[in-house]
């Protein structure tokens, strides 16, 4: 019998995750002039499934690759596809920062789903610090201010992003216990290429050898990101994964400025400051609840 994957490991992987997906967002930025969204999801998805076949097949356990449920895994593997589309659209419109300050809505949905349907127990301090973090978001977004303006576009799309994104977390927590994180990720990849081919037809833009390479980029990226991401549910719950969402705020503030040269505003780091510091309430709080259980 295998030994269980402790939730410092879980965690990693997540940390992990996250990285991985900024780098294949900033990929899908820099792209996003140059190529219609659904051609660029299209490409993701293929590299994604030819980066996890690949790998499956040096490691000999392409088995892992076959879904469980074909239908479960079809209808979540939607989920990304939307998901993925409306990242493509929202950043045409928004700076990488803005936009996962946006998406930082999702832990507060994911507590609230997982304490519904998976019955993960939401504690007062816990549903304080995801409080906390929509204040930031808010605060960030500064809807108030006449120099910050938010493309109706970009936050309308983020906000599908959140619900997308939530729903398939809170789901995916459920199908990995009869799933292998490989074969979830594989699904999305497949079922993103297969449905963006066929959106796509005859409308796809010509590549050039610049755009192929970051879009090979951004398929290795979001295969990585999309393993880690569900051996971390697979491995601890929904919420605490959900939680080291916030490094993106991090990662992705360090890349818009190295790369776009794009500096956050005082609202934008004064709600920054707070979503990080609801982040590091629901850490503290996660790591006490665990030494409490092996005590």
């Amino acid at each position: 019998m295998k030994p269980r994957v402790s939730d410092f490991v879980a965690i990693l992987f997540a940390i992990s995750g996250f990285t991985f997906w900024v780098l294949g967002d900033s990929c899908i930025k820099w792209i996003g002039p140059a190529l219609p969204p659904v051609q660029i999801v299209t490409f993701m998805g293929i590299f994604m499934a030819m980066t996890l076949a690949a790998q499956a097949a040096v490691r000999g356990n392409l088995d892992q690759l076959r879904p469980r449920s074909y239908v479960r895994q079809g209808l979540r593997a939607l989920l990304d596809m939307t998901n993925n589309v409306c990242v493509v659209i929202a950043l045409r419109h928004i700076s990488l920062t803005m936009f996962y300050i946006l998406i930082f809505t999702s832990p507060l949905l994911v507590a609230l789903l997982s304490s519904v349907f998976l019955r993960e127990h939401l504690g007062a301090k816990k549903l304080f610090a995801l409080l906390l973090g929509f204040i930031g978001v808010v605060t960030a977004v500064a809807p108030w201010s006449h120099e910050q303006r938010i493309d109706l576009i970009g936050f309308l799309c983020c906000m599908i992003c959140v619900t997308c994104f939530s729903i398939n977390m809170v789901w995916s927590r459920v199908l990995t216990r009869t799933e292998p994180p490989e074969s979830m990720a594989f699904c999305s990849g497949v079922v993103t290429a297969i449905t963006g081919l066929a959106l796509t037809g005859t409308h796809a833009r010509p590549l050039t050898i610049s755009l192929t390479a970051l879009l090979l980029l951004m398929g290795v990226f979001c295969a990585a990101g999309t393993s880690c991401f569900y051996f971390a549910v697979k491995h601890t719950s929904a919420s605490n994964v959900s939680q080291y969402h916030y490094t993106q705020l991090l990662t992705g503030a360090i890349v818009s400025y190295v790369v776009w040269h794009e500096l956050p505003g005082p609202w934008m780091l004064l709600g920054g400051t707070l979503i990080l510091g609801s982040g590091a309430m629901i850490a503290l709080a996660a790591r006490q609840a665990q030494q409490r259980k092996a005590a």
